[in-house]
């Protein structure tokens, strides 16, 4: 894997690039900070795990959110402490048992990005089924 940032000459604007993908504006005034950014990334990466594990699952998903909260220390380098992630889907059926599971795995074994910031940060979970 390879990436660049690039400085705008603007404050503190940078642009990443991956080639292959769309590129991501980081800016501490005007846009997600790379702190934010790794907030969001784990929301993607532990998402995109629940999904597909629901869906090998045959869970009747219509929509699925991960709403996520942190802490950070006071004092520089401002790591995250604390982490908590609220996964909510929406289906029909939704099998709680399966949920359950699905969340273990992506926290226990396929997030790369949850697994790299537990060894700084607390990170709990909870999970809420809405019938649609």
């Amino acid at each position: 894997m390879e990436a660049k940032v690039t400085w705008q000459k603007e404050g503190l604007r940078f642009v990443g690039h991956i080639d292959g993908s769309p590129d991501v504006i980081m800016d501490s005034e005007n846009g997600p900070t790379p702190m934010e950014l790794v907030l969001m990334a784990l929301g993607g990466c532990t998402g995109m795990d629940v999904i597909s594990i629901l869906q090998k699952m045959r869970q009747d998903v219509k929509d699925f959110e991960v709403n996520l909260s942190a802490e950070r220390a006071q004092e520089h380098p401002k790591i995250f402490t604390r982490i908590n992630l609220e996964y909510v889907v929406y289906g029909s059926n939704i099998e709680e048992n399966s949920l359950k599971r699905a969340i273990e795995l992506s926290q226990e074994k396929y997030c790369g990005v949850g697994n790299m910031l537990k060894k700084a940060a607390e990170i709990t979970y909870s999970w809420k089924i809405v019938n649609s």
